[in-house]
């Protein structure tokens, strides 16, 4: 099956994105098309149809009675001025043609491969304790990022939110100098009312929180084509401390 086999879905709204979604079988999404498109080409990636969604009306930032809401197909670039730690993660995301064209949505739906950690924006939102709204099988639902990661493959984001309270917040990555930029492991902390919220990316295949007294807890750390699972474990206390020390008082 190549490009020309595959029919090809423009919904003009949200409404009309979520019925052309339906249950999710045998349809890819496609946003910016920085993960999926490459996948279709070289043949890893099989869809009968793909769902295109750069007109539904699902991109843009809104603050709106105490909450941060971002579209799925919102480019990282526009998350520039965004609060921390998420500025900071998108800055990490690929370069500026990738940030460009890459989406809030298709970040959050990514999973690591074999050859390099995706997701770098999952741990900020996860700092910042975001839900996610999303639509497929059994309707509508709105549910935290952490749920979303575990059990929402299959599902079409339609936007992340989290709470617009001042919070103090800190973010560490270390990359890989590539064209499109690799970040190997990052960690984005979040403090707010005495509540302290840690995670990392590229120490599972998505996101995961870290416990603030024992961030290698729990890690089942792998080897990728960046780094071994030893490289991580020694880095992740490292950048545990350097994220915690942009919030005062920790």
């Amino acid at each position: 099956m190549g490009l020309n086999d595959i029919s090809v879905l423009i919904p003009s709204t949200a409404d009309e994105a979520i019925e052309a979604f339906g249950d999710g079988k045998n349809v890819v999404v496609v946003a910016g098309g920085t993960v999926v498109m490459p996948d279709i080409a070289a043949g890893r990636l099989r869809p009968k149809q793909a769902l295109y969604l750069g007109r539904a009306g699902l991109d843009g930032i809104t603050r709106k009675k105490g909450k941060v809401t971002i579209g799925a197909a919102t480019p990282v670039s526009a998350l520039a001025d965004a609060d921390p730690p998420l500025a900071q993660a998108a800055a990490h995301v690929g370069d500026l043609e990738v940030r460009a064209q890459a989406t809030v949505g298709g970040n959050l739906c990514s999973a690591s491969s074999d050859d390099a950690p995706r997701g770098d924006l999952q741990a900020a939102f996860l700092a910042l304790g975001a839900s996610v709204r999303s639509a497929g099988k059994g309707g509508e639902k709105t549910q935290s990022l952490e749920k979303f990661l575990a059990d929402g493959a299959g599902r079409l984001v339609l936007d992340v939110s989290y709470d617009d309270e001042p919070r103090q917040a800190g973010y560490a990555a270390v990359w890989r100098p590539h064209t499109h930029h690799y970040t190997i492991l990052a960690v984005a902390a979040a403090k707010r009312d005495g509540e302290l919220r840690l995670a990392a990316t590229g120490v599972a295949p998505r996101a995961v929180l870290l416990d603030p007294d024992d961030p290698l807890k729990g890690l089942e750390l792998r080897d990728d084509a960046l780094a071994s699972a030893w490289y991580r474990a020694q880095l992740i206390p490292r950048l545990v401390e350097r994220a915690l020390s942009d919030i005062q008082g920790v």
